[in-house]
Parts: C-alpha cells; structure tokens; sequence
C-alpha cells in the first residue's frame, strides 16, 4: 500500500492526500485517551501519512500540545497544518471570532510554544472575521511567512470571494472545508470553481460525515454527554432517520464491494483529487481508512453512490444555528 503525495495546488506544498485530522483526540467527540491516540499518529506516520491537521482551539491548546509530543525528535517528517481566528483566552476561555493582525500574531506565537516547533506548515484562518478586511489578516500571515515562521497559509471556510481578495494578498495554497457524500456545496457554490482556478489546493474535512458514512452509527443516544453531535442537527430526529437510511444504502454498496463504508466514502473523495483529512483517535481506524487508497471506483460505481448522494442529500444543517453563523458565505 502506498499513500501517494499530492501538491496542494500551485503552491508547491505535498501532502499525503489521506492525512489526519486530530481533533478527536482532545475534544468534542467524548473520551480521550493520549497512549492511544500518539500510538494511532505513530501508526500514520509508519504507513505513509505525514499531513496532520490540529488547531489552537482543539482542547483548547491541549490537541497542539498532544502533537508536540508526537513530532519530538522527528519534526522533519511531519507537516502540520494548524488554526487560528477563533479567539481563546490564555486561559483557555473562547471569546469569538477575531482576524485581526494583533491576535493572529499573539495566537501564532501560541501554537509555536504548544507544538514546540520554530515554524508551521501550513497556518489556516479557521473562521473569516467579517469585522476585519481579509486583506488585514491575510497582510499579517504573509509578514509570518517572510520570518520563517509559517511556510503556507490555508483558509477554512471561505467564500469565493473572500478566497480571492485573499489570494491577492499572499498566495493561498489550501482551502479547508467540510466535503463528504453527505456535504457536496462546494461543488455548486462556486468555491470549487475558484480553487481550480486560483490553483489552491482543497482539503476536505469531516470526509465521513462526522460518522455517519462509518455504517457503525444506529442512535444519537449512543454517543458520550460531551460529544457535540449530540447537538448537530443532522443527528436529531427526523433528520438522523433520513440521512441514517442514506447511509445504509452507502453500506450496501461497500458491502457488494468487500470493502466498509467508511473507505467507500473516503474512496470517493480521493478519487476526486482531493486531500482529505478524517478524524480517529484509535490505530484501528487509522489502518481502516488508510486502506482506502487501494480503492478504485469504475465510473459505473461512482455514478450509483452519487445518485444515492446526491448535492442536498442530508437533512438538516451541518451545524447548530450558533455556528452557522460564523461560516463566511
């Protein structure tokens, strides 16, 4: 098996094109356990994956901190791809979205000490603050990279035309946003459209559709009291029985393929070119989605799982109303 490299765009940054996602491993998705998930990186790194995606707010900071322990002694081998523009305390307390150059620079500073690295691969804005010109923001990362602090900027959840006011500041090599068989807007919002374009590299987030695509989830009930899906609207009633029976149907076709769910729809994305980043904390799924990239759709198969997913498929919003708001659209 071989987990090949893509360029993220025109930029000239390569990545595994199956990294992965860290989130998990410090918050909102119910227990934590770190042996476990430094033996699940060590594992990614051993089979091929070297692009690892955190963000200051994952903990907070405790994520960041997680994958200092992991890089130690082998930093070279990592590229790490971390967040910011969601305001957190020293203290840990959130304070809402905040671009401006004087928090960007504080918060780099911040992830530097937590990774216990002299630089970031690729620095994203996690969310565009729409008090402040993307101009400001972007003007501020790029003096980040003139120092050698930071060697790519990303953007994460960008309109198109915040993509472009930003690429003519400093050229943007990734654009993070959630893409899945159950979360096709990109390709009808026209943010697909100007990332071709601009030659930026797309990372999809939440491939699996935060689980749903795994074909292991039957009941919100089944998840811990602090998981935050307990409160994502795809996973509440009416909504949950919908998108569960399109994720059966998924089931269906991996089944009659030999191979899970959870590689179908990770099959899928790649096939598409782009860079994707699921979440595990546990070596089993590591191995598990890692296998995906043996997996060759015919176009017959691509076909049958988009006319059982098609663009608008899933029922309900991917996020609660709070946080809907803060997406730049």
């Amino acid at each position: 098996m071989e987990i090949k490299e893509i360029k993220l765009g025109n930029s000239g940054l390569k990545v595994s094109g199956l990294g992965l996602g860290c989130m998990g491993m410090s918050a909102f998705y119910g227990e934590t356990n770190e042996a476990e998930s430094l033996a699940a990186i060590d594992l990614a790194l051993e089979i091929g994956i070297n692009f690892f995606d955190t963000a200051e707010i994952y903990g907070p900071f405790k994520n960041e901190i997680l994958l200092s322990k992991a890089i130690k002694g082998k930093r070279d081998k990592f590229i790490i791809a971390t967040k910011t523009g969601i305001e957190i305390s020293d203290d840990g307390d959130f304070k809402g979205i905040n671009g401006s150059p004087e928090y960007i620079n504080k918060a780099l500073d911040r992830s530097l000490k937590h990774l216990d690295t002299d630089y970031i691969d690729l620095y994203y804005i996690h969310r565009i603050d729409p008090n402040v010109p993307i101009e400001d923001t972007i003007g501020a990362m790029s003096e980040m990279v003139a120092k050698g602090k930071v060697r790519y900027i990303g953007l994460s959840e960008a309109a198109p035309s915040t993509i472009r006011k930003a690429h003519k500041v400093h050229p943007v090599s990734a654009l993070q946003t959630e893409y899945s068989l159950f979360e096709r807007g990109i390709e009808e919002n026209g943010i697909l459209d100007t990332v071709n374009e601009l030659g930026i590299g797309f990372v999809a987030y939440s491939p699996l559709g935060r689980g749903l695509l795994s074909g292991e989830i039957k009941s919100p009930e089944d998840f811990a009291a602090d998981d935050f899906r307990r409160t994502d609207p795809r996973f509440q009633g009416e909504n949950f029985k919908k998108n569960l029976e399109v994720a059966e149907e998924v089931k269906k076709l991996a089944e009659a393929k030999g191979v899970t769910p959870s590689q179908l729809a990770l099959a899928w994305v790649l096939q598409k070119g782009f860079a994707a980043i699921p979440g595990t904390k546990r070596r089993k799924y590591v191995q598990e989605n890692a296998d995906a990239v043996k997996i060759h759709l015919s176009d017959e198969e691509l076909n049958s799982l988009e006319s059982i997913a098609p663009m608008g498929v899933a029922a309900g919003e991917r996020y609660a109303k709070a946080q809907m708001k803060s997406l730049n659209n």
